[in-house]
């Protein structure tokens, strides 16, 4: 079984900034690519960054510039910098991950965590 936590969410001012972490445990041989998606009230989830396992990192263009992701191999984490938010921004943030366990490879999601923007 494999879990992802997020971490980091909350309230922030526009013009503010925010970090988001999400770490996978379990019985993990190799974590692949690692991805932020995002889900706005009304809105489908979209994709807006991911990781590949040797640090390539691609954005979508609402992000670029503002937001970075990074992550940590030793841990099994992936952290999302963003800055600049704006109320648009307000969303449910989600980790994504591609895991591999001893026999099965498999796409895992975190619980998501609350980002609002708002003065």
């Amino acid at each position: 079984q494999v879990q992802l936590v997020e971490s980091g969410g909350g309230l922030v001012q526009p013009g503010g900034s925010l970090r988001l972490s999400c770490a996978a445990s379990g019985r993990i041989v190799r974590v692949g690519d690692m991805s932020w998606y995002r889900q706005a009230p009304g809105q489908h989830r979209e994709l807006i960054a991911n990781i590949n396992p040797t640090g390539r990192a691609t954005y979508d263009n609402s992000v670029r510039g503002r937001f970075s992701i990074s992550r940590d191999n030793a841990k099994n984490e992936v952290n999302l910098d963003m800055k600049s938010l704006q109320p648009e921004d307000t969303a449910i943030y989600y980790c994504r991950a591609v895991v591999s366990l001893s026999s099965t490879t498999g796409i895992y999601w975190g619980q998501g965590t609350q980002v609002t923007v708002s003065s």
